[in-house]
């Protein structure tokens, strides 16, 4: 049984968090998606909390998730969208967030193209901040669910082979999902083109492998990440259409390997280039149990922070 507390007061990444508390995370998260799956689908948990969620970057998965998860908690949701907010003014980002504050908010949820943005905040503001996203450095509720998503197929994430195939080099996907499934005692290895891997993970503990066929046959679950060309300032391979003849998954290859792999996508897919449709349609695919998912464990999330406030 896991404890009854998170041992952090905000979730800024994976690698501020123990086992103990991606186990507590989970034992919530089972829970509320028995709550969400009712007929009444709301429970009062946060009925007295604010909660600013604060995008300076697009997103609309992320931030349905989140918003669902607070209403469904009960909480007051205010939304800023920075792109059409003072921030294009020159506002800073603490200014900005202060003035949120100074309307009494308790939580912030926020995205922004920095890495360590929340960090930041958290030294400067009193409200307790979630990491949706910042940069190409973490995106701890993704991973999250990603794993909570493979217990649930699988029973257990322990001693699972799992391989995060694509653009690791730009992804805040991967680092939190490498960091989330080690800690949960699963192998993890990366796969992609020689561009697209950074050149030290293996310092992490991770396997490197450049041949897809090769990852596919040794992994029991697929991540496939989507190619991230708004963080591309040089070309990392010749064409789309290249990098999906070597590195895309569709059903021919899925039914060629001797077994039955799971596969799962953070999403946006852009589909025929990392995933067919027929392969992201599929049985073996989970990737729209991930989205379920992460309402959720985002709903985890915000309440056992809020939780810690209770005096």
């Amino acid at each position: 049984m896991a404890a009854d507390k998170l041992s952090t007061r905000h979730l800024l990444g994976i690698k501020d968090i123990n086992l103990n508390d991606i186990e507590l995370i989970f034992e919530t998260a089972d829970n509320f998606k028995e709550v969400i799956n009712r007929p009444i689908k709301k429970v009062p948990s946060l009925r007295d909390i604010t909660i600013a969620n604060i995008f300076f970057e697009n997103s609309t998965r992320t931030k349905l998730s989140f918003e669902l998860a607070e209403k469904r908690l009960s909480a007051d949701v205010v939304n800023f969208a920075a792109s059409s907010s003072s921030v294009s003014k020159g506002e800073t980002l603490i200014d900005t967030v202060n003035n949120i504050l100074a309307m009494k908010v308790d939580m912030v949820v926020m995205r922004h193209p920095y890495a360590g943005a929340g960090q930041f905040l958290s030294r400067h503001i009193n409200a307790q901040i979630v990491n949706a996203g910042d940069g190409a450095h973490e995106h701890p509720t993704q991973a999250l669910l990603d794993a909570f998503s493979i217990r649930e197929k699988l029973g257990d994430v322990a001693g699972k082979k799992v391989v995060i195939v694509g653009d690791i080099l730009h992804s805040r996907v991967a680092i939190s999902n490498i960091l989330c499934l080690q800690k949960l005692g699963a192998e993890v290895m990366v796969c992609g083109p020689t561009t697209l891997i950074p050149k030290h993970i293996a310092a992490l503990g991770v396997k490197v492998e450049h041949d897809l066929m090769k990852a596919l046959n040794w992994c029991d679950v697929a991540n496939m990440l989507r190619i991230q060309l708004e963080r591309m300032d040089i070309k990392y391979f010749p064409t789309g259409r290249e990098y999906s003849m070597m590195y895309g998954l569709n059903k021919q290859i899925l039914d060629s390997l001797d077994k039955e792999i799971v596969v799962m996508h953070p999403g946006p897919i852009n589909r025929g280039v990392e995933i067919t449709s027929d392969v992201a349609d599929s049985k073996q695919s989970i990737i729209l149990n991930q989205v379920e998912n992460g309402v959720a464990v985002r709903m985890a999330v915000l309440y056992l922070l809020a939780s810690q406030n209770d005096k």
